[in-house]
Order: structure tokens, then sequence, then C-alpha cells
């Protein structure tokens, strides 16, 4: 007979600072949850964990049963009745008997009240079977915790950032289940954490303290000494008592075991806490930030400078609607300049209504007060041409989220003559040049590229830029950890007290 896998997909980023809501319908990118078979059809050949359990499934001949696939953009806590939404089939699905289960979990979900969400998923799961073998793949951006690695049977995670490894890690969790079910091996896990609160800013392994880490962790998973070794850096916009650093190791019990996961665990938290300076981002004043990329575009005809406005990310959760760095690069008249995106469907909406063509007058942005911060929406007043308007609808072709459909809602862009700013009903990060290119403009062809993303964007857009520019306008996604009041975090930690 056949083996029968459950395979299931609840992902949330939470920002407890953050004002945007996440409704049921927030999952899916805002076209709800998938479930059934529409789960599977959403995330099939896509660079997601989701779709390597699939590959997983198909080439074991298993039955696949696929209860639900829900992920939404980064945003504060959700309620206790969506998650109950999300996690029912999940359940329902295992009630009805099923030899393994392979889930594609974030690591950071946060719900009205629970810290940990991923943890009470498996917790669940374990409490209907209880020997029932669990993969979990999770975010770099994960605050782990004990209940999570406590009831799963395997955990790995994501190792780039931007994460366009998501597969690779599916793969690897789904792999070694399958070995454990056919007595290969035998997964046993050692994990740890450390007080260390890593802005986000310095958390891509390409140019960050996690570098050494990252490779450490391949190298001991090349040299057959454990089955997979994962650092976790931490989503430090999320007030809970887990947040922070940690790592977790899948060892074989059959050979070094335990002893040698501990080991390698360890090691990998010794370096992030000795190098834990190094977690630390201190951004320049935006004018100054400004200037230096106007400068740089002057100097470097040919391909774009990249200018990020990472403090109001709705990858991390923020609004996309804070106008600071939009309105400094036209206080300092950059010219032949594209945005992408401001959230406003408000705007959008008035676009939409004048047409094509037609000058428009908007308070652009600045809907959303973030009062987590003490910081009031400001719209930015301008006036322009609509120059497109679009279904907001892309398939990525970059390397992060490949082969996966992005929904913006209605889309609209402005023309200020020396600017084009790309509006949307719905909030998005730029990792892939769709967001431009659906809508008719074309990146290269541009002097200068402002982007709200922090990190996801360099997927896309730094195989064609000239010059990196990062932008400390205002939001919920400072990299400035000192602003936010955390009540829940175990304290001391990493910069905010002396240790």
């Amino acid at each position: 007979m056949p083996r029968r896998y459950v395979i299931a997909l609840i992902k949330h980023e939470t920002n407890t600072f953050s004002p945007i809501p996440t409704p049921l319908s927030a999952f899916g990118h805002g076209n709800g949850p998938a479930f059934g078979a529409a789960a599977r059809e959403r995330f099939a050949c896509t660079n997601t964990p989701m779709a390597a359990y699939l590959d997983i499934g198909e080439r074991e001949r298993a039955e696949v049963v696929t209860p639900v696939a829900a992920e939404a953009w980064p945003s504060t806590k959700t309620s206790r009745a969506t998650f109950e939404q999300l996690i029912g089939p999940l359940e329902d699905a295992v009630r009805g008997g099923c030899d393994a289960v392979f889930l594609d979990l974030h690591g950071a979900m946060v719900i009205e009240d629970c810290d940990d969400a991923q943890g009470e998923i498996v917790r669940r799961l374990r409490r209907v079977a209880p020997k029932l073998p669990i993969a979990v793949t999770l975010d770099y951006h994960t605050n782990l915790s004990s209940e999570l690695v406590d009831n799963a049977t395997v955990i790995t995670g994501y190792k780039t950032y931007p994460h366009v490894d998501m597969y690779d890690v599916g793969k690897l969790a789904g792999e070694i289940l399958v070995r454990a079910l056919n007595g290969e091996v035998e997964p046993v896990m050692a994990w740890g954490w450390r007080p260390l609160l890593a802005s986000i800013m310095r958390h891509a392994p390409d140019d960050g303290p996690s570098r050494d880490i990252v490779r450490y962790a391949r190298e001991m998973e090349s040299s057959g000494r454990v089955l997979a070794a994962t650092f976790l850096a931490s989503f430090p916009h999320a007030d809970t008592p887990n947040t922070g650093v940690s790592a977790v190791v899948v060892g074989d019990r059959k050979r070094d075991g335990i002893e040698a996961a501990k080991e390698i665990c360890d090691k990998m938290l010794e370096i992030a806490w000795k190098r834990r300076a190094e977690y630390t981002f201190v951004a320049p004043p935006l004018a100054e930030s400004v200037a230096r990329a106007k400068a740089l575009g002057e100097g470097a005809p040919g391909r774009p400078v990249l200018l990020i406005d990472h403090c109001d990310n709705c990858g991390s959760g923020g609004a996309q609607d804070v106008m600071a760095v939009v309105a400094e690069v036209l206080r300092q008249q950059l010219d032949d300049v594209a945005i992408a995106p401001i959230r406003d469907p408000e705007s959008v909406a008035q676009m939409i209504a004048a047409g094509v063509g037609n000058e428009v007058a908007l308070e652009l942005g600045g809907k959303t007060d973030m009062p987590s911060i003490d910081l009031q929406a400001k719209p930015l007043h301008i006036r322009g041409r609509v120059r497109t308007i679009t279904d907001g609808e892309f398939t990525v072709t970059g390397p992060m989220y490949t082969g996966l459909a992005m929904h913006l809602g209605r889309t609209a862009v402005l023309d200020t003559g020396k600017v084009e700013i790309v509006v949307t009903e719905r909030a998005h990060e730029p990792m892939d040049v769709g967001v431009f290119t659906h809508c008719g403009i074309d990146p290269l062809r541009k002097k200068f590229i402002m982007l709200k993303s922090r990190i996801h964007y360099r997927a896309g857009f730094k195989p064609i830029a000239s010059h990196i520019v990062e932008c400390a306008g205002a939001g919920v996604t400072n990299a400035d950890l000192s602003v936010y009041r955390y009540q829940k975090l175990r304290r001391p930690i990493w910069p905010l007290d002396p240790l």
C-alpha cells in the first residue's frame, strides 16, 4: 500500500508592532488561503518547500493530501479564529490517518493569544497522532521555541537571504523524513538560543556576520557528521520570549547522534555571540543617503542606482505608505527615477477614475498611523499624469519565489516627469523586476530605482544595479531596534542591554 503524506503550508511573519491587520483574506497574499487541490495547484512547481514536498510525494508514489496552503505578507497578530480556520483542515487530515506530515512553516508567527503559533501547530498534531513523523521547514527569520523542537521530528531552515534556497530546504527536510520512514536514519535534534537581537539589515549571509556560520553549517552537512544544520538569525520585530538568534541541528542516532548535533549547534551560536556587535546597524541621515545616491547616479551611467527604503517594508510588516524617502528624492530633484511600490488603494482608485493620460493631484501614501512607534501618517501632495493602469498580476521569474503568482491588486503608475511611481492596492515586497515590467516600466533604462524593501530586493535587482544606497526613512521595520517598546523579550538581551 502506498504511504499517505499530509503536506501543508501555514506561514506568517508577525510584526507585533505593525498596524496592518491580518484577516483570513490576507493569507494567499490577499486572495485568501487555498484548501485541498487548490493548495497543491498554488504552490506546485515553485521555489518553495511545499513544492519540494510535493515532488518527493510524487517520486515516492505516495498518496498526497494538501489540506491547506496559507501565506500572508508580514503584518500584526492574527486572531485565534483565523488561526483555527487554518489549522482545522490540517488536524482533520491527520485524524484521517497518515504516515507522515510535511510542514512548510515560518517560525515567527504570533497569534493574539499565543506567542508561538508554529509550536502550537506541531504540538496539536502530535496530540492527534503521538508517534507521527513530522518534518518542518522554517524561515531564516525564526524565533525558535522548545515546543517546536520537542514536537518535530526534523527541522531545517533557509540558509540564504534573499531566500532563494526554499525548495532545497524543503527537499532536505523531506528527504531526511523519508529516510527515517525507511529505517535508514534515526533523526535526533539539538538546539540552542542566545540573547541576541540582530538587526535584519545585518542578516544577509553574503555580507554579514552570518556568512561564516552558514558556511560552517554547509560544511558539516556535506561532511555527513549530521543530517542538517541550521542557523536562525531571528525576527526582531516580534515581541516574544523566544525572540533571539538560535540554531537547530539534526543528527543521526545511528551514527554520531546527539553529541555531534550538540557540538555543531554550540559552535554556530558561539560564532554569532562572539560577533554580536556586527549584528547592529547604524544608518546615516536620510538626506545624506539620497545625496550620495544622486552623486553616484550622475557618475555611473548604464545601470541604475538602487535606493532602498528599508524602514517601511511590507516584507517585515511595514505599511508601505510612509513617504519620507520619496519626499526626499523629490526634494533633491533626482531625475529618471522609478519607485515601487506605494500601497495606497485610495490613490489607485483616484487614478483609475482620472484615466490613462490624464493629470491628477494626489495625497499619496501616509494613510496609516503607527502608534507603537508614535508615528503619525503624513501623505505627500503630488501631481502627475496617469501613465498605466493594470490588474497587478504577474508571475515571478527571478530566483526567489520562482513561478509564484503575485497579486498587487489594481495598480496604477503616476508619472511626474522625473519620477514614475507604482501605486498598488495591496502590499508587495519588490524582490522581482516584474513589479515594474508588468506595468510597462523597464528598470534597466532608469537612472535610479527606489524600492520599499530591505534585503529581498537583491534577488531580482542586485544583478542590474550599479550601486546600492540604503535609505533610512521611517516605519515599523526600522533597523534601529531601540525605537520599539518591548514587553515580552527575555532580558537582558544584546544590544538593548549591556552584556
